[in-house]
């Protein structure tokens, strides 16, 4: 591949059983359809993200004005790359790459720190170098699973950096225990996406949370219009008290389903990280990922995440009864 950072889940699956991406593994709420099919006919004229932004703002205890609606996260971490001059940015890896390329891509020369497996990929706020102006992570982390204190978090805010949170796969942790959101101020900045619990990723629903001033300095940096009406009407949808209780429920049955596949994993001698998300990284041997593929099963490989190697791959969690399939062709994909 050209560029390893710009790797995606949704390129290996093809026509193969679907390990790799990290989406909801259920059908969509019936009021999230009927949301998205009434924004249809709103089609005719401009798309407004207001109303999105108001209700994302009651959602999580803020302001509108320190709302931030996006086409994806994607948009969010390409404005916050172009948003400065940044001098000495870090992305804290393993994590998603698009932070990382977004920086590149605005012409920064970006530095890295590795967490490794051998202390579980947590995350160590004195390894971050003092002059870092920019400091990316992710949490819970995408590919570790790795779901960081929030104390630990707050330990990297300090006068003249930037902090930014990708907190995508927040929403299937129970309780949301250690979100960002209830406390970004000056130099702390929150990323989520709509797209991975609600089933959505056709419909680019993104938004973060910052202060006032930097929402209004990277909204003077969006392109016009860059929300579409049904993105729109997705956030509205999923940030109402409806949606808060089911958004709970999917977390608590995600959890269910991630014991089973660790337990199975552990079952056999499969090492792999203690995770908080939706999906599981496991060690399994280089070579592995390809012969699954040839059984018709598509995992996410690892190697092209900072930090990590082909003996990696990235497990979606699903339902037991489909993760069965998974787990028979395991041992014989090994070496």
């Amino acid at each position: 591949m050209r560029d390893p950072l710009g790797h995606h889940g949704d390129v290996e699956v093809g026509d193969l059983e679907d390990f790799a991406v990290n989406v909801y593994a259920g059908s969509r709420p019936s009021w999230l359809d009927a949301a998205l099919r009434a924004s249809l006919d709103d089609l005719g004229s401009y798309p407004s993200a207001t109303a999105a932004e108001a209700a994302l703002a009651r959602r999580h205890g803020r302001s509108p004005d320190q709302v931030l609606a996006t086409a994806g996260a994607a948009e969010a971490f390409t404005l916050l790359a172009r948003w400065r001059p940044w001098r000495h940015p870090v992305v804290v890896h393993p994590q998603f790459t698009e932070p990382h390329a977004a920086l590149e891509l605005a012409g920064h020369r970006v530095a890295t720190v590795v967490c490794g497996a051998e202390d579980g990929f947590r995350l160590d706020p004195d390894r971050v170098p003092d002059d870092a102006d920019l400091v990316v992570i992710g949490n819970p982390t995408n590919p570790t699973g790795a779901l960081h204190p929030a104390s630990a978090v707050q330990a990297l805010v300090r006068p003249g950096r930037v902090v930014v949170v990708d907190e995508a796969f927040m929403d299937c942790v129970p309780g949301e225990t250690e979100t960002m959101t209830g406390a970004p101020g000056t130099g702390l900045v929150v990323v989520r996406s709509l797209t991975k619990h609600w089933g959505i990723p056709g419909v680019r629903a993104g938004y973060l949370l910052a202060s006032v001033d930097a929402v209004a300095q990277l909204r003077s940096r969006q392109s016009p219009w860059s929300v579409a009406t049904t993105a729109a009407a997705a956030m509205v949808a999923c940030a109402s008290a409806e949606a808060v209780a089911e958004g709970e429920r999917r977390a608590r049955e995600i959890a269910g389903w991630r014991v089973h596949l660790e337990s199975a994993l552990t079952d056999l001698g499969v090492a792999h990280a203690p995770s908080q998300a939706s999906f599981v990284l496991a060690r399994v041997g280089a070579g592995t990922h390809a012969r699954l593929r040839m059984a018709g099963v598509a995992v996410r490989r690892a190697d092209t995440f900072p930090g990590l190697d082909d003996t990696w791959v990235r497990i979606a969690v699903r339902p037991p009864q489909t993760t069965r399939r998974l787990l028979h062709l395991l041992p014989a994909a090994m070496p």
